[in-house]
């Protein structure tokens, strides 16, 4: 177990992994010293990182809405694809509601989101 890492350490370790990326390619062998240095300092990096600027899971209106930035999609086409009004989905983004299973359901598989990720898991 990793004692608790230090800004210091944190910056350290940052400046260390800059010097050993050109070193180690995918052909080094995982028992090489640059290698094994590189892997220390990521998770140096890594434990501190997860610590100081932790990443939340999205939210069911961020995945949404995420999805229809990325597949360039209306809110009002989303409506059509999955026959609920356009001002429901304006609902679901802006948090004033949350889809049903049956409409989540939809929106997976409308907009490639996992339903994992749906679920907050």
């Amino acid at each position: 177990m990793m004692s608790k890492i230090t800004k210091e350490q944190y910056d350290f370790a940052l400046a260390r992994i800059e010097e050993l990326l050109p070193l180690v390619t995918d052909e080094t062998p995982a028992n090489d010293r640059n290698a094994v240095e590189l892997t220390m300092m990521s998770d140096v990096v890594i434990a501190y990182e997860k610590e100081h600027f932790p990443i939340s899971k999205p939210t069911v209106a961020q995945l949404i809405e995420l999805s229809l930035k990325e597949k360039q999609m209306s809110q009002k086409q989303l409506a059509i694809e999955i026959g609920v009004s356009p001002s429901r989905i304006n609902d679901y983004i802006s948090g004033r509601a949350e889809p049903t299973l049956k409409i989540a359901r939809l929106l997976c598989t409308t907009l490639g989101i996992t339903p994992a990720a749906m679920l907050g898991c």
